[in-house]
């Protein structure tokens, strides 16, 4: 008889459920949801990641029990894991973790204060004192400056789950990926900073692949391969920066494929990071490419609005410096590249105000990044400098209203009309996204402006009038530059 996923989890609750106290059942099992039953595996949906690891390690025996006498001792169990609960507009984010067999002797967490493991490190750091000689880890890295938002939120998770129980979860390798300067790098550093100070007799190495490849030439020329490959399968944590530029090296990759094989099996964690996801990797064995697929891939994208305002806000926290929203706001709009071209505008603002013993306004704002940031609106490169508060006033003055009008409730004929045309400019002239612009009008959502921006472009089609006070402020904003 066929079995479906409802059924066969239903039935594994009544096993769990005579196992445990009825509030303890309704707190960890009850949320639990059936997604699918495919290949005798069961995939189960819990609400965070928290979730996954708190059932892991508590109630691992309880769930083998139940899908032995459910599904047969080749039963499987995945986890499908939300990392973000989503909104009205976005549905969750979830993250899929393989189980291949619930094992029950999974290696329980070797005890810091256990003397031979702090006797083997010590042993292992003066035998290779050599090779640990130019490993660096930033302190000022950690998860509690690493400012999280939609653009790297499974990544995070990952990541803190690693370092509280590196190679024991299921996110082993763990794969981050994503362009320069989106925090890749904080994060690894982040992870090997966790396990260091709270895992003191773990050896945990971060090295980039550059580094990894010269040590290769290195010891090839002076006859010492053997050792190098002997420090590195004595590692329990290893992350490998910028993976990417391993392709082409074959025989330094056939040494990595055995080092990953050896620290794999023996349940040490990897943790790699690379400028694109596994499958778009060129010039890498197929064998090695395979072998980062075994555990999780995150991706780390460009910060939205409010993620750049929080990383704004948390540098000058940590610099002890208040300065006006505006200006946070204005440096958000404007530098959307990356995170390490905001930290350095901001690092140049700060040294401006210090020199030139200026106070931080908009003003220094506008000159600093003009300094740094080269943009160029492709649509309309003339008008790269045209803010949204240049185009605000000009809106205004032309039609003879107030800013705190378009910017407030009134649904007055005219100060609509000077709103929508404000919003269809702002689209025009700069690179807001339509929530950012809407922000600026009152708050007001991006529905909104879409509508606004879509009455405007059909009117300028069959009203003159409307197309002639549009031509006359682009004109007006063209000259104000």
């Amino acid at each position: 008889m066929n079995k479906d996923c409802k059924s066969v989890w239903e039935n594994c609750l009544k096993t769990i459920r005579s196992s445990l106290p009825e509030h303890t059942f309704n707190t960890w099992f009850v949320p639990i949801v059936p997604l699918s039953l495919h290949n005798n595996t069961l995939t189960i949906q819990v609400p965070s990641p928290f979730y996954y690891e708190y059932i892991e390690e508590n109630y691992l025996e309880i769930l083998r029990k139940a899908i032995d006498k459910e599904l047969g001792p080749e039963g499987k169990l995945e986890y499908s894991v939300v990392v973000d609960k989503g909104n009205a507009q976005s549905l969750p984010k979830t993250m899929t973790v393989p189980n291949t067999k619930i094992e029950l002797d999974i290696k329980p967490l070797e005890n810091k204060t256990n003397p031979d493991l702090q006797k083997r490190k010590m042993q292992i750091l003066k035998e290779y004192e050599s090779f640990f000689r130019d490993i660096q880890f930033n302190e000022n890295y950690t998860f509690d400056n690493f400012v999280e938002g939609d653009c790297n939120r499974l990544a995070r998770a990952a990541g803190l789950a690693v370092a509280k129980k590196p190679g024991v979860t299921a996110f082993n390798p763990l794969m981050l990926y994503g362009g320069v300067g989106l925090g890749k790098t904080h994060l690894v550093q982040a992870i090997a900073n966790h396990v260091r100070f709270n895992s003191p007799e773990k050896i945990v190495v971060y090295v980039s692949s550059e580094k990894f490849v010269n040590q290769f030439i290195d010891e090839i020329k002076n006859d010492k391969i053997q050792k190098l490959t002997n420090f590195y399968l004595q590692i329990d944590v290893l992350i490998i920066d910028d993976v990417q530029f391993l392709a082409g090296k074959v025989k330094t990759q056939e040494m990595f494929f055995h080092i990953f094989n050896h620290l794999h099996q023996h349940g040490k964690q990897i943790i790699m990071t690379s400028d694109r996801p596994p499958k778009e990797l060129q010039g890498l064995e197929d064998r090695l490419l395979s072998r980062f697929k075994w555990g999780l891939t995150a991706d780390l994208q460009q910060p939205d609005f409010e993620t750049r305002v929080a990383i704004i806000l948390k540098k000058l926290q940590n610099e002890g410096i208040e300065i006006s929203y505006d200006v946070v706001e204005y440096l958000a709009h404007n530098i959307d590249s990356n995170i390490r071209e905001l930290e350095g505008v901001i690092v140049s603002l700060l040294a401006r105000s210090n020199l030139e013993r200026r106070e931080i306004d908009l003003q220094l704002a506008r000159e600093t990044i003009k300094h740094i940031i080269q943009k160029v609106d492709e649509r309309r490169p003339e008008t790269a400098d045209v803010d949204i508060e240049n185009i605000q006033k000009a809106v205004c003055q032309y039609f003879n209203v107030k800013e705190e009008d378009i910017k407030g409730k009134s649904r007055t004929q005219n100060i609509v009309k000077a709103r929508q045309i404000a919003m269809y400019l702002c689209k025009e002239y700069t690179e807001l996204s339509l929530k950012a612009i809407g922000y600026h009008f009152g708050g007001r959502d991006h529905s909104t402006v879409i509508h606004a921006i879509q009455t405007i472009s059909d009117l300028i089609e069959v009203d003159s009038s409307v197309r002639q006070d549009v031509n006359a402020l682009m004109k007006i904003i063209g000259k104000n530059e």
